[in-house]
């Protein structure tokens, strides 16, 4: 869809899943399903925080935040998708876009330094028991969450700005099935090293910070495993850690490969399946990783059941 010169851009159109369009029927039904559980599962993990007073700790206060700050950022690209997929025309208005992009952005960089404050707390927790109720203080908790919101925004909305401060003639049709940025700057007629330079600095320094912030704390956490004497301790305490660093193992890989790997036009499928990994399927799959290996929020629901029924 080429712009002629001079005309100004006011509407993007996603083009979505292109190649496997003619199963649009299946893949309908299955992100529907995808983020119905994700709904379901992430409002009641944050309700079963909130309401069981035994979860009132640092640890589950992390978890909590956790839980809505993946609920908003797949909320901002999956009900698009799913009407794109009923709709013969799948446009989004510039505004849209750009508001896309900057929910999903601010939401996606805070889960970066929620589970890197995650990690800090297990580290407190396990090497230093006695000083853990001092060092994460409802104070200290809150600080950090702050923070993490902070950086996200900071991130999203400098690089939103910068993106849709760009002209936009070649095309106005976004080869992705959301508002992402490295998409939209294949659109863009004029330059766009600030804007890469921005990414890549941006995107970069807060994966690395956080990701440095995950090793050193389960380096320390797994050398004060190994001095516990007794196996079951080692057991107990690495359990303690066994959910979130599945989690965050599977986060940070995909999130890398998103953008720190600049594909070619052979690889844009690739990265769209990563896309729908990273903002689809990890959205739904947390919750069930953190209820399944974790026994306190496992008593937690019996003790909800029961009160139920």
């Amino acid at each position: 869809m080429e712009l002629e010169n001079g005309t100004e851009v006011t509407e993007f159109v996603l083009l979505g899943f292109t190649a496997q369009y003619k199963f649009w029927h299946v893949l309908f039904i299955v992100f529907l399903v995808i983020y119905v559980t994700t709904l379901v599962s992430n409002i009641g993990l944050f309700l079963l925080i909130e309401i069981e007073s035994s979860l009132h700790t640092p640890m589950y206060f992390f978890l909590q935040h956790l839980a809505f700050v993946d609920l908003c950022y797949t909320s901002s690209i999956t009900p698009k998708m799913l009407q794109n997929f009923l709709r013969t025309e799948k446009s989004i208005s510039f505004i849209g876009c750009l508001v896309q992009l900057l929910v999903y952005g601010t939401f996606a960089t805070s889960d970066c330094y929620i589970l890197a404050a995650m990690a800090v707390d297990r580290y407190v927790a396990i090497c230093n028991p006695l000083h853990y109720p001092v060092v994460m203080s409802q104070r200290v908790c809150i600080q950090l969450l702050i923070g993490s919101y902070f950086m996200g925004f900071i991130n999203a909305s400098i690089n939103t700005s910068f993106t849709f401060s760009l002209s936009f003639c070649k095309s106005n049709a976004i080869n992705h099935f959301f508002c992402d940025e490295p998409p939209i700057l294949a659109l863009a007629c004029s330059n766009i090293d600030l804007n890469i330079m921005l990414l890549t600095v941006f995107v970069g320094f807060n994966l690395v910070f956080t990701v440095l912030v995950v090793i050193f704390s389960y380096i320390y956490i797994f050398a004060a495993i190994l001095k516990i004497s007794s196996t079951a301790g080692r057991q107990k305490a690495f359990s303690t850690c066994v959910s979130h660093l599945t989690a965050v193992t599977i986060f940070y890989g995909t999130l890398s490969y998103m953008y720190l790997h600049h594909g070619t036009n052979a690889t844009q499928e690739q990265e769209k399946a990563a896309s729908v990994f990273y903002g689809i399927i990890i959205p739904m799959i947390n919750p069930l990783i953190y209820s399944l290996r974790n026994q306190d929020v496992r008593e937690a629901l019996k003790r909800i059941r029961k009160k139920c029924f």
